[in-house]
This record gives C-alpha cells, structure tokens and sequence, in this order.
C-alpha cells in the first residue's frame, strides 16, 4: 500500500462550535485573511513537510482540514501545495480537498484555489435554520449558505459537498427533513451527515445529557438517521459509508484512505499520520506544535513511534472497513490473518446477522441467508452492515468484536 495521501490541518476559527473538540485556534469573528499568525504557522507547516523522507510518489489525495480552512487567502494555499508539490509530487488527477465555511471567501479566494489546485469542496452548512445555526455557535447565516453556493457556481466547481449535523440542541425530525430537502433541492454531488456526538471538553458535553431535552430523544435521533438514509436515496444519493452519501463517481478519495485502513501522512498541529503500520499525533497545542517541529529538525526527521501489532491492525480494519456499505472483504482478510480469526469473527456476529444488522455476501455481492448458524457456504465471500439498522447500531456490533 503506497503512502500517497496527505491530510494537513490549518487550525484556525473565527469561534469554536459549541459541539467542536478539534485543536484549533481563534482568531475572532473579524479575523482578517492576511494574518502574521496564520503566516507564521505555514513557516513551521512547511519546515514539518520538508523533514518526511519522501519516496517522490506523487500524492493521489490532499485533505485541508481544520479549523476552517477557508480562512486561508489563495496565495497561503499556494503555498502549502507548492510545498507539497517539491517534496512528493501530485498527480495530475489527484483528489484536492478543502473544507471551506459560508461567509469565509469570496469569488476571488475560490478562484485563487482552483488555480492553485484545489478540485473539491466541502461546505460546513450544518444547519439550513437561523436558531439552530445559533444553538451551534456557528459565525454564519443562512443567507450566508446560499450566497457560498452560488459563489461555487458562478467558478464551475461542481464536485462539492454540504455538511450537516443531526441530533442538535431543539432539533425537530421537522428540521431535519427539511434539512436534507434544502441540501438536495442545492443538488450538491456529495452530503455527509453527521450525528452530533458530546465530547466532554465541548460546550454542548458540559452543558447537555444524551437523550435528555433539549436534545432528541434517542428514538427521534434513529429516526433522523433513517430519514436521511432513505430520502438521500430516493434522491440519487449512494449511501457508501455510515455518514456519507454521493452521486455516482463522487465519493470522497481521500477520506475512503481512512476507512480502507491504507496509510497517510498528516501535517499540521494534532494531525494524525499512518505510515509503516505506526500511528502517531502531533501535539495539539500551537506552542508545543512549533516546538516538536524543532526537535524533529534535530533529530532530523527521526520520530519514535511504537509499531502497531498485528491484531491492532485487524481490529482497525475491521472497525473502519465496517463503516463502508461494502463492508469488509473475508477472502483478503483471511489470506492478512488467518481463518482462526475469520471463524471467531463469524461467530461473534451470529446474532447481529440473526438480527437483520449484519448481511452476508457472496463474490457477485448476492446477499446469502444463513440457515444453519454456523455453516457458512463456500461462496462467502464478505459481510458488512445493513443500511439503516446495522449502521445504527455498529458501535454495540464493534464493542462485541472488540471484547472478543
């Protein structure tokens, strides 16, 4: 598997979200462009890329990821890629993401990252409702969501995402419907939607209790999951992993990385990289970011890390391939782990398959019904979650394994 993806965080905000865990910094809601300190940032950014040893693979996937990114002035951009560029390399048809937020660029700001590269989009819009945009502390209208589309249209970038939030603070299954028919009357090519989740460090994770008011209860939140899977699919939209859903030829490259459990580098304050079977963060603090740059100058490039073992590999491509609406491939995992491994796996899932969560497929992905429990036919071939109920309910399927 070649290391040709590359993540970098750029952690800078006008306001943390009050559901946002991610290290960032803020920078206040009037927070110019051309900012010494984001300046300053790309320096060390620059100084952490030039220090990978580099195989000169040109990379397939680049992420932006933040942080809003978006706050970023083109020639910024530039630079960073540029960097990318004289170190690695990028395909002629490499995947080049960032995520951007409404009222964050203009025409000019979008054009310059088109130029630079830039071929996909992803738009924070989280909510189409001016209360629940406020519940969540976001810096923009809605007013701002349509203008940031139309801005999309008039530069001709059609592959382009919408991003929203389920599960919030006072939101009706009402809203979330007419959510999800707002974002598919826009006619984006993508749609990721996320379940809100309480991080404790958050203001919504100090303020709220799961599945106590104001929040949905747990059946409204299941409700909304279901909504959107079956109304995106009406619509066109594949539902291809737990939380994302795309037109044919549009799903994310490089978030499909992730879940494929391929390795990626990462760069930037608290991004994460997987390279030789190792796993490792950097620091998530700006200060100590800058400092652990300095050091890996000095020791010229050398990090210790520890190996990931064999079976933190198989539970991490179990746990990520599941989130696929493939699923996980047995003939490949048999051949990496072993069919002691594969007979175990089976078992354990017995009862989630018994359930309807779990479908067994055979090489032409014909679903396979089981009718005796453990005798499983020769056309096996791989097994994955079914769309809504076993992706609903994929964290007690992926504790089940993980006790195991």
């Amino acid at each position: 598997m070649t290391d040709n993806s590359a993540y970098i965080h750029i952690p800078f905000c006008r306001r943390r979200c009050h559901y946002c865990d991610f290290p960032i910094e803020v920078l206040g809601d009037k927070a110019p462009t051309k900012n010494e300190t984001i300046d300053e940032y790309i320096d060390i950014l620059c100084r952490e890329i030039t220090l990978v040893p580099s195989a000169k693979i040109p990379l397939e996937t680049v992420f932006f990821g933040g942080g809003t990114p978006s706050l970023l002035s083109g020639s910024q951009l530039t630079r960073i890629l540029d960097c990318l560029r004289q170190h690695f390399g990028i395909a002629t048809d490499a995947e080049v993401a960032i995520e951007i937020d409404p009222g964050t660029f203009d025409i000019d700001k979008l054009k310059g990252y088109q130029e630079s590269g830039v071929t996909r989009l992803s738009l924070g819009v989280q909510a189409f409702t001016k209360e629940l945009l406020k519940v969540c502390g976001r810096s923009h209208s809605v007013e701002d969501i349509y203008n940031s589309i139309e801005i999309i249209h008039r530069v001709g970038m059609t592959n382009y995402s919408l991003d929203l939030i389920s599960g919030l603070p006072q939101q009706t299954i009402i809203h979330w419907e007419d959510a999800l028919q707002k974002a598919i009357d826009l006619q984006p090519k993508h749609l990721s939607c996320y379940d809100l989740v309480l991080e404790e460090t958050t203001v919504f994770g100090k303020r709220y209790q799961s599945g106590e008011k104001p929040l949905p209860s747990d059946e409204n939140a299941a409700e909304m999951y279901r909504l959107a899977s079956r109304n995106l699919g009406k619509a066109g939209y594949k539902h291809y992993e737990i939380s994302n859903y795309a037109k044919a030829g549009y799903q994310c490259r490089h978030n499909r990385v992730y879940w494929e459990n391929r390795p990626y580098y990462g760069f930037g304050m608290g991004a994460a990289s997987y390279i030789d079977n190792k796993r490792f963060t950097r620091p998530q603090q700006k200060l100590a970011y800058f400092l652990w740059v300095e050091e890996l100058e000095k020791n010229r490039g050398n990090i210790n890390v520890s190996v990931s073992s064999h079976q933190d590999i198989y539970l991490e491509t179990l746990m990520l391939g599941l989130r696929l609406a493939e699923g996980i491939d047995l003939i490949k995992l048999k051949i990496e782990f072993g069919q002691e491994k594969i007979d175990r796996l089976l078992a354990k899932l017995k009862i989630y398959h018994q359930r309807g969560w779990v479908e067994y497929l055979d090489r032409q992905d014909n679903i396979i019904e089981i009718e005796r429990a453990n005798e499983f036919p020769a056309s096996l071939s791989s097994l994955r979650l079914s769309d809504p109920e076993g992706f609903l309910f994929s964290n007690t399927i992926l504790a089940t394994i993980f006790e195991d």
